[in-house]
């Protein structure tokens, strides 16, 4: 009786246990990986504008206005990418579109590299814009839709590290190239970025379909394999199997490997559920989702990132290869943390980094204006000023990194349901393109009108703002299924919302 008693308590004690944590499935890991390569694409090309103005402003004798929409039209360009990319990734699938993507871009940066003048550069970056505009929205979608929900916060992270990655990659070939005749230096510059779209057009080769826009199709009998293979288990590929079904609308009964969907499982009529008839779960969706995109890159990131070697200027550093190196800082800063993001996010949560990364941005921004009027107001510049300066630029980028960049391509690619997922994602890369070119054509401009520290005054108000609607509107998400994450929305109650509840719990023990 004493032994029955003994194990009958241990079998207690281990049913109290916490489960223990499975091993980065090696499958998943890899497709998350070659599809995230997507986002490299947009990475190279603002790493390497913004060493390359210095050089085709040179070359081509162009003004700073001409600079400024010459660097910002390209996210405005690729609006057209990301308009159309959701519908063609639920045609194609999101395999073939990233495909498309890759072959856009290369055409874009090979047409960049042999500009002979202004105007056919131009047309270079409205190519590429297209192809970049594809690759933002489809990097996402498929990460988070091959993932198991245990570490798809690590997984879908990789769309910001590949971003910053491809502006290290930038910054280099900025210092690389910067010792070439005037006339070669700034194309091969550009030209070069034709490298990266080759090697994701063949990684595509040996990526599977993802499993959700298979089931989305009819085809079961695909996606239980490719589920089987991204899975820790057979019993967790049938549950991923069941809840993709369910969110479809296909019957948790039907075992076929081919059958017919429904119109609204096809993914037909999104756009009118999104935006004309959404339920109240949907519609605090596409507001969080469109608001944590416009925050992002109205905080300035793009402005700090493009211009940097013009802030440095501003601040007193006027060697050209001085200016290169201490943007190559900046990129592996960007990208030394963002790797460090990559491992946190499962393991704290969305929100607690998230809004930890939007008070280093709003310190930093301030630090700067204040530095930036000592300045402007300053007859010579002051050494103190120049480091203090180009220590809280690196502070922003850090900041940033480790939470507002790779969070928001995470969390805007988990909340939408299965059946608005692409176009939902395509819609807040739309709104994230025109504020990024918003801000990326204003900062001279600005800096002339209300001084080079009247700007970061002006984006520090606006990150400070972003915090709050992200305190307000942004319930946590670790943890859920993608089939669950509508149970965490539906108001702006933060009694009322669970999401919220749990994520402010877990805010305050931290």
């Amino acid at each position: 009786m004493t032994e029955d008693k003994v194990v009958e308590t241990d079998k207690t004690l281990e049913d109290f246990d916490p489960p223990k944590k499975h091993k980065t499935n090696k499958y998943a890991f890899g497709c998350a990986i070659l599809a995230s390569t997507t986002c490299i694409l947009l990475g190279y090309d603002i790493g390497v504008m913004t060493g390359a103005a210095i050089y085709i402003k040179r070359d081509l004798k162009v003004s700073d206005v001409q600079i400024e929409i010459l660097l910002g039209i390209i996210n405005l360009y690729s609006l057209i990418g990301s308009c159309v990319a959701g519908r063609t990734s639920d045609w194609l699938g999101r395999r073939y579109t990233i495909v498309f993507a890759g072959t856009i871009f290369f055409a874009g940066a090979l047409l960049m590299g042999f500009s002979p003048n202004y105007s056919f550069l131009m047309f270079g970056r409205f190519v590429a814009g297209i192809g970049i505009g594809y690759a933002l929205m489809i990097g996402p979608v498929y990460s988070a839709e091959v993932s198991p929900a245990s570490y798809r916060g690590f997984l879908t992270s990789f769309t910001e590290v590949f971003i910053n990655g491809g502006i290290l990659l930038g910054y280099i070939s900025n210092y690389a190239f910067s010792k070439m005749t005037l006339k070669l230096g700034w194309r091969m510059m550009l030209g070069i970025g034709a490298i990266p779209s080759i090697l994701l057009t063949v990684g595509v080769l040996v990526m599977p379909e993802s499993p959700r826009w298979l089931v989305m199709k009819g085809r079961l009998g695909e996606a239980r394999i490719v589920l089987n293979k991204t899975s820790d288990s057979k019993e967790e590929a049938q549950q991923r199997l069941a809840d993709i079904k369910q969110a479809a609308g296909i019957p948790e009964s039907c075992n076929d490997d081919v059958v017919q969907v429904t119109k609204q499982s096809s993914g037909n009529n999104v756009w009118k559920e999104l935006f004309l008839y959404p339920t109240p779960a949907i519609r605090h969706i596409l507001i969080a989702a469109l608001g944590i995109y416009c925050f992002q890159q109205a905080s300035g990131v793009d402005a700090v990132v493009l211009y940097s070697p013009r802030i440095f200027e501003k601040a007193g550093m006027t060697d050209d290869t001085h200016k290169l190196l201490a943007t190559v800082a900046v990129g592996f800063v960007k990208t030394t943390f963002i790797l460090v993001a990559t491992f946190m996010m499962d393991r704290v949560g969305r929100r607690p980094m998230l809004l930890s990364s939007v008070g280093g941005m709003v310190v930093s921004f301030l630090i700067l204006g204040i530095v930036f009027t000592i300045i402007e107001q300053s007859e010579s510049k002051p050494m103190w000023a120049i480091g203090l300066s180009i220590t809280m630029v690196l502070v922003f980028v850090a900041t940033f990194s480790i939470g507002a960049g790779p969070i928001t391509w995470v969390y805007s690619a988990e909340i939408f349901p299965l059946r608005l997922r692409a176009q939902g994602v395509a819609a807040g890369v739309v709104v994230n393109r025109i504020t990024s070119g918003v801000i990326t054509m204003t900062f001279l401009s600005l800096t002339k009108a209300i001084t080079v520290g009247g700007t970061f005054f002006l984006y520090c108000g606006i990150a400070a703002t972003g915090g709050l609607f992200f305190y307000i509107a942004l319930p946590e998400t670790r943890g859920k299924t993608l089939e669950d994450m509508e149970a965490s929305f539906g108001n702006f109650n933060l009694k009322s919302n669970k999401g919220l509840e749990n994520g402010n719990a877990k805010l305050t023990q931290l």
